[in-house]
C-alpha cells in the first residue's frame, strides 16, 4: 500500500499561525465556531462486514494514518474546520486597510503581482517569500479609501522559475475570463461592492430521503445552438426539472475549464465558476431559485485530476511538475491526458479541502458528486483492471492510502460542518466500506454511483430480444453491498457524446429522425424502442439502488448526440480528425421535442415524469422491503415487490399473458398506479386502468397472497393496494 507523505514533523509548523484560524475570523463573522468531532475507533466496519477482519492490517493502517492526519491538523492548523478555510488566507483577502495576496509556490525564485491595476509592471509589486514557500504582498488602500485593485480587473502572478519567467492565474482565483478573440484566460480580482453581491433569500432544502437526480450541463441546456447562461437555466430549466418530479439537480462543468469540450472535467481554476455561463452572482441566483423550488443542488466536483494546461491552470504553476501533483509518470493520467494530485502533500490537502468548503459556504451547494474516485483510490487508476469483488483487489499494495485518507477527510469535514450535505462518489470498483461513515472506519460517502448498470444495458442492447436473460438483468441491478446506498442510472452522460449511443439510439437508430410524428405510421423498430426505453428506465429505478439519476434530455430519448464546437485536428502521425466548423448545433438540448404533443418523444417524457412522481408518492427506492418473486426465462417476466408496490415486467416481444398469477406480500384490493402501455406514454392501451384486482390466499412464488393480471408484451405495470392513500 502507498504510505502517506502528508504527516508533519515536530519542526514543520503550519504555514500560518494557528491563532489566525479561529478567533479572528469567527469574531469577524459573529458566528459560533463549528468543529469536526474527533475520529472514532474505526472498528464498526468489522461488525458490518466480518469478512473485512481478514484485511484488518490494511484497514487499521488506513484508519491509523487518518487519525494521525487529524491529530497533525489539530496541532498545526487549529483543526479541520480551520484548515478547510484556506481561501480566507491564500489567494486574495481584503481588510479595512487593504488587500493581501498570498500564493504557495515553493519552486519560484521570485514573484510579483501584475495586472491592470499596475499596468502589468512586474517591478511594481514585488512579493516576499516565507520559509514554507508562501509568497505574500500587501497592497494598502488608495488615498481615497478605494482598494488598490479595482473589482473586475485582470490579475496574474509573474514568477521567475527554473523553467523560466512564467505568468500564471492565481491558484485560488475566484473568477477567470477568456477575452473575445484571445486564447489564454485571465484571472479576475472579484470583490463586488455590497450592493452588487447576491443575497440568498431561501433556505436550503433538507436532504431528501429518496434522491432523484437530474444531471445537467448549463452551457448546453438551451434549445438554441449557443452557450446557455446561469440566468436562462434558472428561469427555463429549473422549473422543468421540478415539474418532471426530480428533487435534485446535479450540475456539471461548474469549475472553470479552459477547454469547453472537456465536459468540465479538465479543470483549470478550481475556485472559479465557469465564466462562459455568467458571473458568480448569477450562479448564486440559480442555486437560490432551485432552493425556492425545493430542489437540492449537487455540484459535479473534480478532485481526481486537473488540466495539464500550463497557461491557465495548476500544471507547472511554480515551474516544477511536483508542485500540486506527483512528479514523473505517477503524476500523469495517460488516458485522460491530465495531471494527478499528490494527496500526500499538506498544501494539496489544504487546497482541495478548502475548495470543497468554498462551494458549500459561498455558493450554498447542497453536496457533491465526486468525479473519478476509482482513479484516485488505486495507483493503477482502474485502467485495464477488471474488478471481480475479491477483497484483495481493494486492500493491497495498489491502493493509494493517501488518496483514500483525503476522501475520508473531505467526507468527515462536509458531514460535520454541513449535516444536510450529500456526497456521491463515482466508483466503479465497488470498494467495501465506501459508503460507511468515517468514524466507523469507512470512506464516508453517502452514495456510490452504480456504474455497472449502464454498462450492462449496453451489453444487453447489442443482443437479440431472444437472448435477453431475466436473471442477468436482476443480478446486475441488485448486485450492490448491503447497507451501502447506490445511485442507479440506465445510461451515462458519456453515452450522449458523439461517437457513442444513448439507449434511445441503440433501440431506434435512424428511425428516430423520420418516424416520431404521431400523425405518421410508426415502425416496428420505433414501437419496440419506445416500449423498451420505458421498461429499462423503470426497472433500473425499481431495483437498481436507493437513488436515481438521469442526464438531461434522456428522459424523452433525445435524438441528437452531443458534439462540442471544435476545429480540425492534425495528429502527430499526419492524420486529420475532422472538426465541425466550431458549430454549437449539436451542443444543446432539444427540450422542445419532449414538449411537442405531435411527437412520440412527448410520451417518453410523460412516462419519466409519472415514474418520478410515483417514487415521490410511494418512496419505494428507500424502502427496506424488496422481494423478487419471479424471474421467468421462458415467459420473459420479472415480478418484484419494492416497498408497498408490486412491479410486473413482461419483456417478451410477442407473448401477452391473460390471467397471469403474481405473488404479493399483502392481501387486499390492488389497483394500477403506473402502466407503460398508457396512450399518454405512447402505449397501445391494452389495460383497463380502472380495474380492481383482488388477492387470493395461499402461497404462490414464495408469497403469502397472489392476484391475477393481464401482462401484455413489452410492458411494465405497477400495482398498489387501493387503500394506500
Amino acid at each position: 500500500m502507498e504510505e502517506t507523505e502528508a504527516l508533519r514533523t515536530e519542526d514543520q509548523a503550519s504555514v500560518f499561525d494557528s491563532s489566525y484560524n479561529d478567533s479572528k475570523v469567527i469574531k469577524e463573522r459573529g458566528v459560533r465556531p463549528r468543529v469536526v468531532p474527533p475520529p472514532g475507533d474505526g472498528k464498526k466496519i468489522y461488525e458490518i462486514d466480518p469478512m473485512l477482519r481478514s484485511y484488518s492490517n490494511h484497514l487499521d493502517y488506513r484508519y491509523g494514518q487518518y487519525k494521525r492526519l487529524r491529530e497533525e491538523i489539530d496541532k498545526y492548523e487549529g483543526g479541520l474546520e480551520a484548515f478547510s478555510r484556506g481561501y480566507e488566507k491564500l489567494g486574495f483577502s481584503r481588510s479595512d486597510a487593504g488587500i493581501t495576496y498570498r500564493e504557495w509556490a515553493p519552486g519560484a525564485k521570485a514573484a510579483s503581482l501584475i495586472g491592470d491595476f499596475n499596468n502589468w509592471n512586474s517591478n511594481a509589486d514585488i512579493m516576499t517569500r516565507n520559509e514554507f514557500g508562501v509568497w505574500e504582498i500587501f497592497l494598502p488602500n488608495n488615498t481615497d479609501g478605494s482598494p488598490a485593485i479595482p473589482h473586475g480587473s485582470r490579475v496574474k502572478i509573474r514568477m521567475d522559475t527554473q523553467s523560466g519567467i512564467k505568468d500564471s492565474i492565481p491558484a485560488w482565483i475566484k473568477f477567470s475570463v477568456q477575452a473575445p478573440g484571445e486564447i489564454p484566460f485571465n484571472g479576475i480580482y472579484y470583490d463586488p461592492p455590497e450592493e452588487e453581491k447576491y443575497v440568498f433569500k431561501h433556505p436550503q432544502p433538507k436532504r431528501p430521503k429518496s434522491l432523484r437526480i437530474y444531471e445537467a450541463h448549463v452551457g448546453m441546456s438551451s434549445t438554441e445552438p449557443m452557450v446557455n447562461t446561469y440566468a436562462n437555466f434558472r428561469d427555463d430549466v429549473l422549473p422543468r426539472i421540478k415539474r418532471l418530479g426530480y428533487n435534485a439537480v446535479q450540475i456539471m462543468a461548474i469549475q472553470e475549464h479552459s477547454y469547453y469540450a472537456s465536459f468540465g472535467y479538465h479543470v483549470t481554476n478550481f475556485f472559479a465558476p465557469s465564466s462562459r455561463c455568467g458571473t458568480p452572482e448569477e450562479l448564486k441566483s440559480l442555486i437560490d431559485r432551485a432552493h425556492e423550488l425545493g430542489l437540492v443542488v449537487l455540484m459535479d466536483i473534480v478532485h481526481s485530476h486537473a488540466s495539464k494546461n500550463t497557461l491557465d491552470g495548476l500544471n507547472m504553476f511554480d515551474g516544477t511538475d511536483a508542485h500540486y501533483f506527483h512528479s514523473g509518470p505517477r503524476g500523469y493520467h495517460w488516458m485522460w491526458d491530465s495531471r494527478l494530485f499528490n494527496y500526500g502533500s499538506w498544501e494539496v490537502l489544504r487546497y482541495l479541502l478548502s475548495n470543497a468548503r468554498w462551494w458549500l459556504e459561498e455558493y450554498k451547494f447542497d453536496g457533491f458528486r465526486f468525479d473519478g474516485v476509482t482513479s484516485m483510490m488505486y495507483t493503477h487508476h482502474g485502467l485495464s483492471v477488471e474488478f471481480t469483488g475479491n477483497y484483495t483487489e481493494y486492500f493491497g499494495l495498489e491502493t493509494d492510502v493517501d488518496a483514500v485518507n483525503y476522501l475520508m477527510l473531505v467526507n468527515d469535514m462536509i458531514h460535520a460542518l454541513y449535516p444536510e450535505a450529500i456526497t456521491v462518489g463515482e466508483d466503479v470498483s465497488g470498494m467495501p466500506t465506501f459508503c460507511i461513515p468515517v468514524q466507523d472506519g469507512g470512506v464516508g460517502f453517502d452514495y456510490r454511483l452504480h456504474m455497472a448498470i449502464a454498462d450492462k444495458w449496453i451489453e444487453i442492447l447489442k443482443k437479440r430480444d431472444e437472448d435477453w436473460q431475466m436473471g442477468d438483468i436482476i443480478y446486475t441491478l441488485t448486485n450492490r453491498r448491503w447497507s451501502e446506498k447506490c445511485i442507479a442510472y440506465a445510461e451515462s452522460h458519456d453515452q450522449a457524446l458523439v461517437g457513442d449511443k444513448t439507449i434511445a439510439f441503440w433501440l431506434m437508430d435512424k428511425d428516430m429522425y423520420d418516424f416520431m410524428a404521431v400523425d405518421r405510421p410508426s415502425t416496428p423498430l420505433i414501437d419496440r424502442g419506445i416500449a423498451l426505453h420505458k421498461m429499462i428506465r423503470l426497472i433500473t429505478m425499481g431495483l437498481g439502488g436507493e437513488g436515481y439519476l438521469n442526464f438531461m434530455g434522456n428522459e424523452f430519448g433525445h435524438p441528437e448526440w452531443i458534439d462540442f464546437p471544435r476545429g480540425e485536428q492534425r495528429l502527430s502521425d499526419g492524420s486529420i480528425i475532422p472538426g465541425n466548423n466550431f458549430s454549437y448545433d449539436k451542443c444543446r438540448r432539444r427540450f422542445d421535442l419532449g414538449d411537442a404533443d405531435y411527437l412520440r418523444y412527448r410520451g417518453l417524457q410523460e412516462f419519466d415524469q409519472a415514474m418520478q412522481h410515483l417514487e415521490e408518492n410511494y418512496g419505494f427506492m428507500t424502502s427496506e422491503h424488496q422481494f423478487i418473486s419471479r424471474k421467468d426465462e421462458a415467459d420473459r417476466v420479472i415480478v418484484f415487490e419494492r416497498g408497498d408496490l408490486v412491479f410486473v415486467f413482461n419483456f417478451h416481444w410477442t407473448s401477452s399473458y391473460f390471467d397471469y398469477r403474481i405473488g404479493c406480500s399483502k392481501p387486499g384490493k390492488y389497483k394500477i398506479v403506473l402502466d407503460s402501455d398508457d396512450p399518454l406514454f405512447g402505449g397501445f392501451n391494452r389495460l383497463d386502468r380502472k380495474a380492481e384486482y383482488f388477492t387470493y390466499d395461499g402461497l404462490y412464488d414464495g408469497r403469502p397472497s397472489s392476484f391475477m393480471v393481464y401482462a401484455p408484451c413489452r410492458t411494465a405495470v405497477v400495482y398498489a393496494l387501493a387503500n394506500h392513500d
